[in-house]
């Protein structure tokens, strides 16, 4: 709390020395504010299948996106504000029919929405960025996870100073969250560890979707003082890049985030250009421990290599492993706020932070650019061996097959069009059978 005192009080203190500059100038801070935004068509099918005779079909086709006006600033100060909706195109005429109408795509009971999404000030002074309210964020465990049609976003404060050479500091603290569309894949209403491993709430990631609720709320059911965040990014050796993220979640865990990537040359020839990386996460329960005793620990490794136009991925991870008397959480890794790192996560298979998981996954890329295109492609394949004592289904070992292409044509600037596929088997698996499913997506983007 104290922190957010602190740091409301920088806020009032930064907008009261300009207020005076800013309403002697509104006309030419308006008047050169520049508009900018997305327009979004987003159709999914998903047909589930397996030994459990899930015969469920799901589709749906939406369109939404953004639009967002940023004024001008005046001696750093500047203003900005962004509007998101999501639209129904092809829905059955009952829409809480969950097992025809895709739930991705839309709000609480498949209903349209729109909601102010992004409203904040921002104050630039040399090489310090300072910006508050409602706004969107990118880092590792806490993200926008832009999957469906409105992405993840976030309400507080964020810092952001490059005073040190091929350095970058970013210090935060978040009071809120407003989880976006894709979230609602996870449709759980009650205790769900699939769902706060991959990304969302451990307790309700159905009815969230397009209003901002407490960190603590909406990750473990318990109101908490938000989530703060700082942050080292290093970049001063050729060829390396190192960083450092730390998230205190007020009463829920501290998370550190570490990871290191270096591309060097290939000894044999020029036309080979390889690149390793290596991520680690360790999370450990604090204060009133709303998510139990967690002490977690996941590693990763991942090399690349590039030959011209192609690219090849190989990665490995491991989650530390529950003994039969742990709680489920105990050693997984829990993601509440859309923060999806993992260089072994699939489309949308994200076992890998289940407590005892070995993963690996291969992926393979091609860009047509050279043949006149600009086209790239992707394949890949994820398989994760789970341990009994996960807490999700019994022990097994569930994969994902999967493409995505996506293409910017030449005739229309500014669009692009994308189709995703992704193919899970044994996703799930209980007593009754197993559970897959084949999903296709057509996207359509067009930026303004």
């Amino acid at each position: 709390m104290k922190k957010q005192i602190v740091l409301s009080a920088a806020l009032v203190a930064l907008l009261g020395s300009t207020n005076i500059h800013a309403a002697e100038n509104l006309s030419t801070m308006f008047s050169e504010g520049k508009t900018s935004g997305q327009i979004r068509s987003f159709w999914v099918d998903r047909e589930y299948q397996g030994t459990a005779g899930n015969t469920t079909h799901r589709d749906g086709w939406a369109v939404g996106g953004h639009l967002k006006y940023e004024t001008a600033d005046y001696e750093g100060l500047s203003f900005g504000t962004a509007f998101y909706t999501s639209n129904a195109l092809d829905i059955s005429s009952n829409r809480a029919d969950y097992l025809s109408n895709d739930m991705t795509l839309l709000g609480p009971d498949n209903k349209d929405y729109s909601f102010i999404g992004e409203a904040y000030a921002q104050y630039k002074r040399g090489n310090t960025v300072f910006k508050a309210g409602r706004q969107k964020i990118d880092s590792p465990m806490a993200g926008t996870d832009d999957a469906r049609m409105v992405p993840n976003l976030f309400e507080g404060y964020l810092l952001i100073n490059k005073d040190i050479q091929d350095t970058t500091i970013v210090a935060g603290h978040m009071t809120k969250f407003a989880q976006g569309t894709f979230g609602r894949v996870y449709a759980n209403t009650g205790p769900s560890i699939l769902a706060v491993t991959s990304g969302y709430s451990y307790v309700n990631s159905m009815d969230h979707v397009g209003r901002f609720v407490n960190m603590g709320e909406y990750a473990v059911g318990q109101n908490t003082d938000g989530v703060s965040i700082v942050s080292a990014t290093y970049t001063g050796v050729e060829n390396l890049k190192v960083q450092l993220w730390d998230y205190y979640a007020h009463d829920i865990l501290n998370a550190i985030y570490g990871e290191i990537n270096y591309s060097w040359k290939c000894l044999l020839t020029d036309m080979i250009k390889p690149s390793a990386g290596v991520q680690v996460i360790k999370e450990n329960a604090v204060g009133d421990k709303h998510a139990g005793d967690v002490d977690s620990l996941y590693v990763a490794g991942k090399i690349n290599f590039n030959v011209e136009n192609f690219n090849l991925t190989l990665a490995y991870s491991q989650t530390g492993k529950n003994n039969a008397t742990e709680s489920a959480l105990n050693n997984a890794i829990i993601t509440p706020w859309g923060g999806m790192p993992a260089y072994t996560q699939g489309m949308v298979t994200r076992h890998m932070f289940l407590a005892g998981t070995d993963a690996m996954k291969v992926a393979g890329s091609y860009n047509f650019k050279d043949m006149g295109a600009d086209l790239k492609t992707v394949a890949y394949y994820a398989e994760f061996d789970m341990d009994a004592n996960s807490g999700y289904g019994i022990a097994r070992t569930a994969s994902e097959a999967g493409f995505d292409v996506i293409y910017y044509p030449e005739l229309v600037k500014n669009l692009q069009l994308r189709a995703r596929g992704n193919f899970p088997r044994t996703f799930a698996e209980g007593a009754t059978g197993t559970t897959g499913w084949s999903e296709y997506r057509l996207i359509a983007n067009y930026n303004f």
